[in-house]
C-alpha cells in the first residue's frame, strides 16, 4: 500500500526556489539586525551627544545669570566668550516674563533663532533648570533651551531691585548634521555589506545546498530507470545530512532489491508459463488426435480402440505428473518468494523430525537393484570410504522423493551396465548424501542449466524417458526449503555425482551425543 506525504491544508506551493528562499531569509534578517544595530547606536549618539549640549547650556546659564545685562546695545564680554559653543542666544527676562535684554552670539542663526516661551519667575522656578526643546522660527531646526534665575543686584547704592531671568538657548544643528551623517553612513555601508553577503551568501547556501542537490540528482536517476544510483557521502554520519544519506541509500537499495526481484519474478513467471504452455500442448495434442481419429471413425477394430485408450491413458497420466508437479514448483516458490501477507503461513510445509540419510541411501541401493539387476551398485561414504551416520532434521518423504528422482536419472541417462556409487556420511557441518555414476557425463553448458526447469540435457529423449524436465528442478526446491543444497559435479567422460548436503541437528543440551545410531 502506498503512502504519500500529507499536504498542509491551506499552503500554497512556493514559487521559489529552496535555495533563493533561504539566501532572501537570510538577507532579511541581516537587515533587519543591521537595521536595528544602526537605530540604536543613531539614538544613543543622539542622547550621548545632547547630554553634553545640555552641560554647557547647564554652565553657560550660571555664567549669563551672574551677568548684568549693560544698557546699551553692545553684547557684554561674557556673553560674546559664549560664541566657543556655536550658535547660542542670551535673552533676559524681569519677574514678568517680558524681554528685557537679547544677545546673540552669530548674526545668521539657524532656522531663524529659537522660538523662546514667555516665563515669569514663577513658571522659570517650576523648570528647575531643566533644558528643553524648541523649535526654530522657520527650517527643520531645534533649539535646547535652559531657564535659571537671576540673583538680587543693587542700583543705586542703598536700593535693590526684583530679581529677573535668563533664558540660554543653544542650536541643535551640529547635533542633527551628525546625527544625519551618522545614519546615512550606516545606510552607506549596511547597503554595501547586505550585497557583500548576498555575493557570498549565494555560494554558502548553494554549498550547503550540495546535498540535496546530489539527492535530487539521484532520484532523477533513479526516476530514469536507475535504480543502482545511491546518494554519495558528503558528510559525516553523526550530521543529519549524513543521516538523511544513510536513510535515502537504505531505502534505495531495498527498492532496488524490490524490483529487482519483482523483475526476476516476472521473467520466471514468464518462462515457466511459455515452458509450461509448451508441455502441457503436448499430451493434450496427442489426446486430442487420439479422439479425433476415434470420431472419425479410424479405429474399426476393438484391438485399435483399446491401443488408443491406452495411449490417452498414458498421455493423461503424463498430463497429470507435469500438472502436479507444477503445483508443487508453485507452492515451493511461494514460500521461497514470500507475498506481503505475513500470517498466512507457508503454502508448503514440511514434516520435519529427526532421522538418518542412511536409510535413503540403503533404500536407493535396494531401488537400483529393483530397476536393473545388472547394474553394479555399492554403498560408501561422500567420495569413497565407509559410509557413516548422516543425521539430520528433514521431512523424509521429500527428501525420498528427492533421492528416487536422482537414481531414477542415473538409471535412465546412463549405458546399461554403468556403476553407480551411493556415498553418505557427513563433512564438516553437514550431512552429505551422494548419488554418483559412470556414465558419459555433461558439458559445462548442460551443467549449468540442468537444474532449470524444462530443460533436458538429452533431446532424443524427451517426450519418452527425459520425463517432464521438472525433476531436478523439484529436487533443488526441495533441498533448498530444507535449509540444504544440491549440487552437481560433472565432466565430459567422467560420469556425474549429484551431492544433497544438509546442516547438521544441533546437539541436544547436556552433551550427551547425537542420540542416532
Amino acid at each position: 500500500m502506498r503512502r504519500r506525504i500529507p499536504r498542509l491544508s491551506g499552503h500554497r506551493p512556493s514559487r521559489l526556489s529552496l535555495r533563493t528562499r533561504l539566501l532572501c531569509l537570510s538577507i532579511a534578517l541581516v537587515a533587519v539586525g543591521l537595521l536595528g544595530t544602526g537605530m540604536f547606536v543613531t539614538t544613543a549618539l543622539h542622547a550621548h551627544l545632547q547630554d553634553r549640549v545640555d552641560d554647557r547650556l547647564v554652565l553657560t546659564s550660571q555664567i549669563a545669570a551672574r551677568l548684568s545685562p549693560p544698557s546699551g546695545t553692545d553684547t557684554p564680554p561674557g556673553v560674546q566668550a559664549l560664541s566657543v559653543l556655536g550658535a547660542t542666544t542670551v535673552t533676559y527676562l524681569d519677574a514678568d516674563g517680558a524681554t528685557r535684554r537679547s544677545f546673540e552670539t552669530s548674526t545668521a542663526l539657524p532656522g531663524g533663532g529659537p522660538v523662546l516661551p514667555a516665563l515669569d519667575r514663577a513658571e522659570v522656578l517650576a523648570q528647575g533648570g531643566r533644558p528643553f526643546t524648541v523649535p526654530a522660527h522657520d527650517g527643520d531646526h531645534s533649539w535646547r533651551v535652559i531657564a535659571v534665575t537671576q540673583p538680587a543686584q543693587v542700583f543705586p547704592p542703598g536700593r535693590s531691585e526684583a530679581r529677573g531671568s535668563v533664558l540660554v538657548a543653544t542650536s541643535l544643528d551640529e547635533v542633527d548634521r551628525t546625527i544625519a551623517e551618522t545614519r546615512n553612513l550606516s545606510l552607506t555601508v549596511g547597503a554595501a555589506l547586505l550585497a557583500v553577503l548576498a555575493v557570498a551568501g549565494r555560494f554558502a547556501v548553494r554549498s550547503g545546498l550540495r546535498p540535496l542537490t546530489r539527492i535530487e540528482e539521484t532520484a532523477t536517476a533513479i526516476t530514469a530507470g536507475d535504480y543502482s544510483h545511491r546518494v554519495p557521502e558528503l558528510a559525516a554520519p553523526h550530521t543529519e545530512v549524513g543521516r538523511l544519506t544513510d536513510c535515502l541509500n537504505q531505502m534505495l537499495g531495498r527498492i532496488d532489491t524490490a524490483f529487482q526481484a519483482r523483475a526476476e519474478a516476472e521473467a520466471r513467471t514468464r518462462r515457466f508459463f511459455a515452458d509450461a504452455s509448451h508441455e502441457l500442448r503436448t499430451p493434450l495434442v496427442g489426446i486430442k488426435g487420439y479422439t479425433d481419429l476415434y470420431r472419425m471413425g479410424a479405429l474399426p477394430t476393438r484391438e485399435d480402440v483399446d491401443q488408443t485408450m491406452t495411449r490417452i491413458a498414458a498421455e493423461s497420466e503424463r498430463l497429470t505428473r507435469l500438472v502436479e508437479e507444477m503445483l508443487l514448483l508453485a507452492r515451493l516458490d511461494e514460500d521461497t518468494h514470500p507475498g506481503t501477507d505475513a500470517d498466512r503461513g507457508p503454502a508448503f510445509a514440511l514434516d520435519l523430525a529427526p532421522m538418518d540419510l542412511r536409510t535413503l541411501a540403503a533404500d536407493a541401493l535396494h531401488d537400483v537393484r529393483a530397476l536393473d539387476t545388472t547394474r553394479p551398485v555399492t554403498l560408501t561414504g561422500p567420495g569413497g570410504g565407509k559410509p557413516s551416520t548422516a543425521p539430520a532434521v528433514a521431512d523424509e518423504a521429500r527428501l525420498r522423493q528427492v533421492v528416487t528422482n536422482l537414481i531414477g536419472n542415473a538409471v535412465t541417462h546412463t549405458p546399461a551396465g554403468t556403476p553407480i556409487r551411493i556415498g553418505v556420511g557427513t563433512a564438516g557441518t553437514h550431512a552429505v548424501l551422494e548419488v554418483a555414476d559412470e556414465g558419459p557425463g555433461l558439458t559445462p553448458a548442460e551443467r549449468d542449466r540442468v537444474f532449470d526447469r524444462f530443460y533436458r540435457a538429452d533431446d532424443s529423449r524427451t517426450r519418452t524417458t527425459g520425463g517432464t524436465g521438472l525433476g531436478l528442478a523439484i529436487a533443488q526446491a526441495l533441498v533448498t526449503a530444507h535449509g540444504g543444497r544440491i549440487t552437481l559435479d560433472t565432466t565430459p567422460g567422467e560420469g556425474s555425482t549429484f551431492r544433497i548436503q544438509l546442516p547438521l541437528p544441533d546437539p541436544p543440551h547436556g552433551g550427551g551425543g547425537d542420540g542416532m545410531t
